[in-house]
């Protein structure tokens, strides 16, 4: 086998990254993407090549319009193939801060129909099961100084 042949036949995963950013209240901050019935987090799939940390830097400020670190890591959850994922899934969370004026937010009207902030008792509301296990273990990794692992 040639070696560039080799590393293309390995298997493939999905990448994605996200946001956690909260207000001082604690609160955290979702985001209802326009093509989905749920609510969500600041985030979305990594480009070609690029590195998680990048990928939520990107992805907030092309989707609020915000420049915002993303710096610890908080979270790595791994997803199998299941249902329409039809490739395991690596998806990080990195932690966006704390925003103490959502009056700068400017959504990304292609994606994003609105944003709220939610108490974390009340997040169950909004986000569904992966996602909603991915910030809880997020507001913990924050919590205690220490990133969590995930595995579904």
């Amino acid at each position: 086998m040639e070696p560039a042949a080799w590393p293309a036949s390995l298997p493939t995963l999905i990448g994605t990254s996200c946001a956690l950013i909260t207000a001082p209240s604690g609160e955290v901050l979702l985001v209802k993407p326009n093509y989905r019935d749920h609510w969500s987090v600041p985030g979305g799939v990594l480009e070609f090549g690029e590195r998680p940390e990048e990928g939520c830097v990107r992805e907030v400020r092309e989707e609020l319009g915000l420049d915002l670190p993303a710096d610890p890591m908080l979270v790595v959850q791994w997803l199998p193939v299941e249902g329409v994922r039809s490739k395991p899934v690596m998806a990080f969370v990195f932690d966006g801060g704390v925003i103490d004026d959502p009056s700068r937010i400017v959504l990304q009207e292609e994606e994003l129909d609105d944003y709220r902030l939610a108490p974390p008792a009340e997040l169950e509301k909004y986000l569904p099961g992966v996602t909603l296990e991915r910030m809880t273990g997020a507001l913990r990794a924050r919590e205690s100084g220490a990133p969590v692992y995930l595995s579904s």
